[in-house]
């Protein structure tokens, strides 16, 4: 019966070829919206390059102090020291890794000026993220030890600074702020969007002395805890407050006498709804985000009822001669919406071409640098998910109503 549903369906669209330009143009738009912004979400919290285990890893980022009376406030990422001594020392995660977050300098080639992104980390960054290095290799713990000025590169500061060339650059030097740094290693660049680790260059943390950063509860590291296992990340988050709530109180970090200390071990979703929102609104993001995407489903969706309204008045009489045979109500409901599924994932099928074009475009357009947008299984999924609701939300009203219509008016349409 399915099979014939979908053969009723097909001749119906053969029939008025205007009327299907209309729906599926409407459907396919709609869903290739959608596709694309779920693409880019995916692209923007998903596990991705060089932070393919996102599933497992944890961030601390925000260090908040505050006075007892909650009316001075001073947010900041956590210094190195802070770092080493209550995040380094945890004994759940696999590893711990640090890194700053922003930091700039300039370098010059032929009298021409490149701005840089700066990252100073530690060698446990590179175990816990997954670089492509193209050449070379990372620092260790020796290099970090003897604060040798060594550097990773990314494969497009290779190209400005050293210039088109195939040859391997490792052990070639780079002058940043009067200073000769050895090149150790290259990697596949990171697009902007991923913060905790884009950058253009990659020193130790003890290649460059940092006070302001290096001292007190304040400071400009930020770690990534990897987990052995997703169901240790609770475990994780227990131990690292177990280990803040042992920090004795009041306190004073560079100056500053604070006598609350708020802090976390989150997500990345979670740490990047904090970094926008407040750490309570995550709920409430959600529920926005549900809406947004509901109501823009909806739109489209209202229009759509009314073309299908008018593509099954025409069918009125079969309807008529159904019922007078005898049958049910919800055998003409379920045929009605088998049809309007089967036209939605056509309009979902031109969508999916549509959004790869659009998707491939974007990556090569410029527009986010080093973007990497896809439509993997989890785009994918969601696309399926969307075409289910768009094809119930714009079928089950007309499809009701004209299974509820008396065989008499039926027949006379």
């Amino acid at each position: 019966m399915f099979t014939n549903y979908i053969k009723i369906a097909w001749k119906v669209l053969l029939r008025h070829p205007f009327y299907t330009f209309i729906t599926l143009f409407g459907i396919s738009l709609t869903l290739t919206v959608l596709m694309v912004i779920t693409s880019f979400l995916d692209h923007l919290i998903g596990s991705h390059y060089p932070e393919n285990r996102r599933n497992r890893l944890l961030y601390i980022q925000i260090i908040s102090l505050s006075d007892s009376l909650q009316q001075s406030h001073n947010n900041s990422l956590g210094s190195y020291e802070f770092m080493q001594r209550y995040v380094k020392t945890l004994k759940t995660p696999e590893t711990v890794g640090l890194t700053t977050l922003f930091e700039f300098a300039n370098t010059y080639v032929n009298n021409k000026r490149i701005e840089l992104r700066i990252k100073h980390t530690d060698a446990q960054f590179w175990t816990v993220t997954d670089f492509d290095f193209v050449e070379g290799k990372p620092y260790d713990e020796q290099n970090m030890k003897q604060g040798d000025n060594v550097m990773v590169i990314t494969d497009n500061l290779k190209k400005q600074y050293f210039g088109e060339t195939d040859q391997p650059v490792v052990g070639k030097y780079l002058t940043l702020d009067s200073r000769e740094f050895r090149v150790i290693g290259v990697v596949r660049g990171v697009p902007v969007t991923r913060p905790v680790t884009s950058a253009d260059l990659y020193m130790p943390a003890t290649a460059t002395h940092r006070p302001d950063l290096s001292k007190g509860f304040s400071g400009g590291y930020s770690a990534l805890i990897l987990a052995r296992t997703p169901a240790d990340m609770s475990a994780i988050q227990d131990e690292y407050n177990q280990a803040i709530s042992r920090i004795p109180l009041p306190n004073e970090s560079n100056g500053f006498r604070f006598s609350v200390i708020e802090t976390g071990a989150e997500t990345y979703l979670g740490t990047w709804l904090r970094n926008f929102f407040d750490r309570s609104v995550s709920g409430i993001f959600y529920t926005v985000v549900g809406l947004f995407m509901l109501l823009f489903m909806a739109l489209p969706a209202i229009n759509l009822v009314n073309l299908n309204v008018s593509r099954i008045m025409e069918r009125a009489s079969e309807i008529g001669i159904r019922k007078a045979f005898g049958a049910p109500v919800r055998t003409l409901i379920g045929q009605f919406i088998v049809e309007n599924l089967f036209i939605t994932f056509i309009g979902g099928a031109i969508a999916l071409v549509l959004s790869t074009l659009i998707i491939a475009y974007i990556n090569q357009s410029g527009w986010i640098a080093k973007a990497d947008l896809t439509l993997n299984l989890t785009v994918f999924a969601v696309s399926i998910l969307i075409c289910l609701i768009f094809g119930l939300l714009s079928g089950v009203a007309p499809a009701f109503r004209m299974s509820r219509l008396p065989i008499a008016d039926a027949l006379k349409v």
